[in-house]
């Protein structure tokens, strides 16, 4: 039997990626009294409802977008920032629930996604080796001795941030901005005249006949509040260990622990260890929880996982986040998801195609192929359904704003264009009109995932 769980029990495992070189831990662990206090973020019942929408996905009758930036930041927080992301998601969401005729449960990287595990614990430029630029809430991105020292009070600018976020999205969702007669005022300017703009905005002109239609049926935004308002949960990987259980608490209504920094959270590739801190937190909360699954993960492994993170076999507990990379997606995702079937484990399957295709050009930038990034999605649509699975989702690094950081696509991005616009403080991002063009393409993979059901029911 499992040890009895404490938000604290992690303490007492084996932690990575989490930095210990605070200056003064003093200091630390006064910020974690201080977040202790302030407010939750999310609430349980938020959360609640997020797993039963997961759990829906689970069984088919629904799908996952997940997307939002690779690593928020302080210096690029801005309002119009969060907008054009909203109404990014809000796009990529019609076109997929459009052609799977499924409800798209929105998910969006944000209001929390600061720290970010790396590669190496330093970095050397010009011979200057300093510590790692951990993400925002942690230190500086800027390449100086005293930008890189951890400072814990920027955890409490990070609650902040994510208060702030979180209040601008509620309202996006639920104060018109979300109404599906704004489907037009959606686009962005810069891919308005792109041809994934043009297609968008053919797509919304059926759906607005389609709302004329239907309330000339009487069905109005009045009668019926889920034409005007939406649903949009946040996510971020439970990596600070110490901010996620400074904002653990107990529901008042189940005694159930939850975190209500986000409404969902999920575990890295490299901090999955059975006996690490990391799986130790998770496994306490009711949270629903998202697992990175890469090639270096072994399938007895995977279902031990499985089994300390959802002992109950709950529906729209934990969704699998194949990670693999283009070249080995094909051999490696069936290898997991066989035994998952076999076993009977209820679990979602998504697919980050972001991070198993990262490569770095001959001038350094870090980038990511758009080619690269479909294959692995199409891979992924097909191989699901083969071993018996459902391909339940997406998990993307993207942002509304008009960045160079992927190349290819519908822009033809080149490696001498990414100098243009490459704002990220961490790994690159689909544009807009990427993210769009790439919504088409996974609407024709739903569209066949949908068509071959009604022939399973005919026959």
């Amino acid at each position: 039997m499992p040890q009895k769980w404490t938000p604290a029990g992690w303490r007492k495992k084996p932690a990575r990626q989490i930095p210990t070189d605070y200056p003064d831990p003093a200091h630390l662990q006064r910020v974690e009294e201080t977040l202790r206090s302030y407010p939750p973020l999310v609430f349980a019942g938020e959360a609640r409802n997020l797993k039963a929408s997961l759990a829906q996905a689970a069984a088919g009758k629904a799908f996952l977008l997940q997307g939002g930036d690779c690593a928020e930041s302080f210096k690029e927080f801005h309002p119009d920032n969060i907008r054009d992301t909203f109404r990014a998601l809000m796009q990529m969401s019609v076109v997929l629930t459009y052609a799977g005729a499924k409800p798209v449960v929105k998910v969006a990287r944000m209001a929390g996604q600061f720290a970010k595990p790396r590669s190496e614990p330093t970095e050397t430029i010009n011979g200057v080796t300093l510590p790692s630029y951990r993400g925002d809430n942690i230190n500086g991105m800027e390449f100086t001795p005293e930008a890189r020292i951890p400072d814990p009070d920027r955890l409490l600018k990070a609650y902040g941030q994510s208060a702030a976020t979180l209040n601008l999205i509620r309202a996006f969702a639920n104060g018109g901005y979300a109404d599906l007669h704004n489907v037009h005022r959606w686009t962005l300017g810069f891919v308005k005249e792109s041809p994934e703009g043009k297609r968008y905005s053919e797509l919304a002109d059926r759906i607005s006949d389609a709302l004329a239609f239907m309330e000339a049926c009487g069905i109005t935004p009045e009668s019926s509040p889920q034409v005007k308002q939406v649903n949009v949960y946040t996510s971020h990987e439970a990596l600070l260990l110490g901010f996620e259980e400074a904002m653990t608490r107990v529901d008042s209504t189940t005694g159930d622990w939850y975190d209500t920094s986000a409404h969902m959270l999920w575990i890295g590739d490299r901090t999955r260890q059975l006996d690490g801190a990391h799986i130790e937190y998770a496994r306490g909360i009711k949270n629903p929880i998202g697992l990175k699954c890469g090639p270096s993960l072994d399938p007895d492994e995977l279902l031990k996982l499985i089994d300390v993170l959802n002992p109950e076999n709950e529906p729209g507990r934990l969704t699998l986040i194949a990670r693999f990379g283009a070249e080995k997606a094909a051999a490696g995702i069936p290898k997991l998801v066989r035994p998952v079937v076999r076993e009977g484990r209820n679990v979602l399957w998504s697919c980050d195609p972001m991070h198993g295709n990262t490569l770095k050009t001959s001038t350094g930038y870090k980038t990511r192929p758009f080619n690269a990034i479909l294959s692995e999605v199409r891979t992924f649509m097909e191989a699901l359904p083969a071993e018996g699975a459902y391909p339940g989702g997406v998990h993307f690094e993207m942002t509304g704003a008009q960045v160079t950081e992927c190349i290819g696509g519908a822009q033809e991005i080149t490696e001498e264009n990414l100098q243009d616009r490459y704002h990220t403080h961490c790994d690159p991002r689909l544009n807009g009109q990427q993210a769009l063009d790439l919504a088409f393409l996974i609407a024709e993979g739903l569209r066949g995932v949908r068509q071959n059901g009604k022939k399973q029911k005919a026959s």
